[in-house]
Formats: C-alpha cells, structure tokens, sequence
C-alpha cells in the first residue's frame, strides 16, 4: 500500500481545482496548470481536497498511485506559491549575470556561456555568484537548474563550479610530495 497516496491532497486557499475524466486543472494566482493522470489511477473531488486512489490492487496500478498524488499535490503548490531553486558558483572569475532575459555564464571556458529561459520560467542574479531559477513547475524548475549546473559540474579537488546552494561537495585530498 502507497503511503502517499493514501492521504488527500487539500486545495490551498485562492486554488480552484477541478477534476474533468483523468485531467486534474489547477489555477490560482500564479496561473493555471493541468496534470492528465493515468488511466490506472481514479481522482475524485471530496469537499476542498482530491483523494487518489488506484483501479485495482495490480503491482502497475500501485505503483503510479503515489506518484500521481504527488504530481497534483506539485500542480497545487505551484500556483499557489512557485517553487524556487538557487545555485551556487565557486571559481576564481566565475560568474553569472543577466543580459536581458537571458543568463550569461563566464565559467573559465575561452566563451561566455549564455542560457536562454524557458517560456514560464524567470532567472535572477541577486548576486554575480549567486542564481535564483523560480516557476510554477516543479519539473521544469529543476530541468533548468540541472542545465545550468551541467555548464560546470561541481569538481572534486577545489570544489570550483555550479552547485546546488543546499549540495555538499565531496572533497577529495590531492596529490602528496
């Protein structure tokens, strides 16, 4: 039995949801997202939450139970509040700034590297070694955030690159004389 997926999703306040066949809407303040749900998985509207439950017992239907509870829970959140992902960059002459909309990157490569957003995704720099990635999608918040980060990976000997600001990176010892 999923854990998840036996408890209800509330709607926060100021979210309007609605649950049309397999197609879970949510809309609040910070725009509208939909989530189709897979046909092994029933979404009924009870009251001011959304209770999953799966068709029948099958290992296949059990298993995506929890995880589509979690991705309307994601939907919810997202326009009620945004999700935010902030990166860290370490390096002598690394650093980010924004060139209108889009973010440029000097990495210690012999270019600027610069970062296009994505539609519904803002990019800030409060700092230049400092990158704030906010949206109301959860998924693509951090699709973004791992683009950025895959510029220049995090190394292990001097810790230089771009980071998660909440990853710890795994020092290892150089060479010995």
């Amino acid at each position: 039995m999923s854990r998840i997926g036996k408890k209800p999703v509330s709607v926060p306040a100021g979210v309007t949801a609605s649950v049309e066949g397999q197609k879970v809407t949510a809309e609040g303040p910070k725009g509208e997202l939909h989530y189709v749900v897979n046909d092994e998985v029933l979404v009924k509207m009870e009251e001011n939450e959304l209770v999953v439950t799966p068709v029948d017992q099958s290992k296949d239907a059990r298993s995506k139970w929890g995880m589509s509870r979690t991705m309307i829970e994601n939907i919810l959140s997202g326009v009620a509040n945004g999700f935010e992902r902030r990166l860290e960059i370490n390096g002598v002459g690394y650093r980010a700034t924004m060139q209108g909309s889009n973010l440029q990157l000097a990495l210690g490569y012999s270019h600027d590297v610069v970062y296009e957003a994505p539609e519904g995704i803002t990019l800030a720099c409060p700092r230049p070694t400092e990158i704030v990635i906010t949206g109301i999608d959860k998924q693509r918040v951090g699709q973004v955030a791992s683009e950025i980060r895959s510029f220049r990976k995090p190394e292990p000997y001097k810790g230089k690159g771009v980071k998660y600001a909440e990853e710890r990176v795994v020092r290892k010892e150089g060479k010995k004389k």
